[in-house]
């Protein structure tokens, strides 16, 4: 069975925009030292099956990880040739953690230095400043963890019925949310906006995603949109019936709350019939190839998923 513990924003808010600051300084990292990829993929960070990782990074012959271990609150960082270091999470401020992790950085001979100021977020004291208390409960962290990882394993079911270009199942640290982006092929540069934007945003896409809720939305769901948006979008019908249509930023943004779909008798099947909708209303409307991108093998990993889940889809 999937795992969708409760996220009720309220009791975990003050943890959550503490673990985002943490990650933010992890993410900066990747950011520094990762070879540059197309749309900004080099800067993300991947589920683990103890949290969140930076993933391999290339460094000199070798190469370096950053790992967040969210079930034993620590971070390690491990080099190719067997060296590591690691420390402690709780009871660390923002600056605490900057110290910590950059300390062991340098211990390892990985030179990097970052923005050391948090990205589109609400703090704005730079890292190594912030030596407020802060709140760290443990528990409401590894429950976020458990819900990534099973949220993580529906949407790898879902990548798997396109065949075309699409990202990795990944979590952007800036705006925190884990996402998978389509793209048709078809070139859309973006008019406007930043050089990270129109990097994102350089061809159409169809992105669907997790986050926790923010202060905007203080609930966690699942959302979906299409760049450019097409005509009509906010009129596709949209699966399960829990799910309807948002305006965010002067657009169409499609919602499941995770805690309707945590409840429904399926919860895989609610939130794989929501990104489902979304995509085939949005992929129609905008003319992409639908027949030409779909993938044969998608009603096995339906399969699968169902005798994961332990029930029908």
């Amino acid at each position: 069975m999937i795992t969708l513990p409760p996220l009720p924003y309220s009791d975990w808010v003050e943890t959550k925009d503490t673990l985002h600051l943490f990650l933010q300084m992890i993410g900066k990292v990747r950011l520094k030292t990762h070879p540059k990829l197309n749309h900004w993929w080099h800067v993300t960070l991947y589920p683990h099956v103890r949290g969140l990782t930076t993933g391999r990074i290339p460094h000199g012959g070798s190469g370096f990880e950053i790992l967040y271990d969210m079930l034993e609150h620590k971070v390690v960082i491990a080099l190719n040739d067997g060296r590591q270091e690691a420390f402690s999470v709780p009871g660390l401020t923002v600056a605490g953690f900057y110290e910590a992790l950059f300390s062991r950085l340098d211990a390892l001979g990985i030179s990097v230095r970052i923005v050391a100021t948090p990205y589109d977020n609400k703090s704005k004291v730079p890292f190594p400043e912030d030596s407020a208390p802060r709140v760290y409960d443990e528990a409401r962290v590894s429950d976020f963890w458990r819900a990534l990882c099973s949220i993580a394993s529906i949407f790898e079911a879902y990548r798997s019925d396109f065949s075309g270009k699409q990202t990795p199942v990944q979590l952007y640290w800036h705006s925190f949310d884990l996402v998978v982006t389509r793209f048709s092929g078809r070139a859309h540069p973006l008019d406007g906006g930043t050089q990270s934007d129109r990097e994102a945003y350089s061809h159409e896409v169809i992105s669907i995603g997790f986050w926790p809720g923010d202060d905007s939305f203080p609930e966690a769901a699942f959302y979906g949109y299409a760049y450019p948006e097409p005509k009509g979008l906010s009129t596709a019908p949209l699966k399960p019936s829990e799910a309807f249509w948002a305006e965010k930023n002067g657009g169409a943004l499609a919602i499941l709350k995770y805690a309707d779909a945590r409840m429904a008798s399926s919860p895989s099947g609610a939130i794989l019939s929501f990104l489902d909708s979304l995509y085939k209303g949005a992929s129609e409307l905008a003319q992409w190839p639908y027949q030409d991108l779909a993938h044969q093998h998608f009603a096995g990993s339906k399969e699968w998923l169902r005798r994961r889940d332990g029930d029908a889809l």
